[in-house]
């Protein structure tokens, strides 16, 4: 055989090979295949980054819709910090409990005992969606307890879940929760009694125990950092109380939580609302602020067209996006659930860590692929 036939033949073969390679991937394996920077500085090296994705596809046929779920490392029993995603069902239980109640509704005035600000449940909500307000969630943490919290959501077959702290707040762990001074109307207030609370196990997880090293009192100390005590909330409980809240009509009534019609629709236009719409100064609180897929590395203004309905978290290095991504323009939509530690330097405590470098823009270009693969999908 010629020597250039022979070299083509060579060449013809591995191009072929690659297409097949290329066709026997799913959806979320090519996305996370680019060629992208953003995505290969992680994928690269991706043992160190802990990554866990969840990519959802979405059919409809008539008035059903139908899930079609593609995993990466998904695995609930590898721990990693969900930090302000556990606001999510915070608030869900918060809006079920306040369906229960005659007395209380989204607009009731509260205040917590020995806290000087009043506000009330709905202004509560929408200080969780648009700027991630921790002093917010721990309002609702006082309100509904860790252990109704957590047994709402198993009730409802979100799980595993173990909600046991409050977020960036002296005495987060206090098991037992403080009053609430309610308005029940402009003359008349009522106390609400304290609960005691389980105090939470130490968790029998792989990952627990993270890094090298970690400060403490502004001291560093050698030996990981031991997240056993702290919240619990993986990728397949965020997803689940995702697909429930957006698409409760596909499950039975059994799983789908007690929200009026009212409610429901606070719920997710709050979920969507950028933060400029709820008042805050867009010069600090730019569109991507809290949404990290596909616009997180940017300070641009979304496309009005495209919404997503989230809840991130970031703390210790941790980054989670939980979204469900809506295009009406080009009736596009798909979920995904997406965490990665960025900490290089295997140090906690110490703010050193790389979320605009690399977690941020490695989500927002995981949004990207996924989306392109969506528009250009047949359904």
């Amino acid at each position: 055989m010629p020597k250039y036939l022979f070299i083509f033949s060579i060449v013809a073969g591995c191009v072929l090979l690659g297409c097949q390679k290329e066709e026997h991937l799913n959806p979320l394996e090519k996305a996370l295949a680019s060629e992208s920077p953003l995505i290969r500085q992680v994928m690269d090296s991706v043992d160190l980054f802990e990554v866990q994705i969840r990519y959802t596809q979405i059919n409809r046929n008539n008035d059903s819709v139908r899930f079609t779920d593609f995993d990466f490392q998904v695995d609930k029993d590898n721990y990693f910090y969900p930090a302000s995603t556990v606001k999510f069902p915070a608030v869900v239980a918060t809006l079920e409990k306040l369906n229960e109640i005659d007395s209380l509704s989204m607009n009731t005035r509260f205040y917590i005992e020995g806290d000087s600000v009043e506000t009330t449940f709905a202004r509560v909500i929408s200080e969780i969606f648009a700027v991630s307000d921790n002093a917010a969630n721990n309002r609702l943490v006082e309100f509904l307890g860790q252990d109704a919290l957590n047994n709402r959501m198993l009730d409802k077959g979100v799980e595993p879940i173990r909600i046991a702290h409050r977020l960036s707040t002296p005495d987060a762990d206090n098991v037992t929760t403080k009053p609430l001074i309610i308005y029940l109307n402009d003359s008349t207030t009522a106390t609400s009694s304290p609960t005691i609370n389980t105090y939470p196990f130490e968790l029998d997880l792989k990952r627990t125990k993270k890094g090298k090293g970690f400060y403490e009192d502004e001291s560093i100390q050698n030996g990981p950092f031991d997240f056993s005590l702290k919240n619990y909330y993986p990728v397949q409980a965020q997803h689940a109380l995702l697909k429930r809240i957006i698409f409760p009509e596909a499950f039975p009534p059994s799983q789908q939580f007690n929200l009026s019609i009212a409610q429901r629709k606070f719920l997710l236009d709050a979920m969507y609302t950028l933060p400029k719409d709820s008042g805050y100064a867009r010069e600090v609180y730019y569109d991507s602020y809290v949404k990290f897929l596909m616009f997180g590395d940017s300070s641009e203004p979304m496309p009005e067209h495209i919404k997503i309905y989230n809840k991130v978290g970031y703390a210790y290095g941790t980054l989670t996006d939980c979204a469900y991504v809506q295009d009406e323009k080009n009736d596009v939509d798909f979920l995904v659930t997406a965490t990665l530690l960025v900490n290089k330097d295997g140090i906690f405590n110490d703010n050193v860590y790389e979320y605009d470098e690399v977690g941020i823009p490695f989500l927002a270009e995981l949004g990207r692929q996924l989306y392109n693969h969506e528009l250009n999908r047949k359904r």
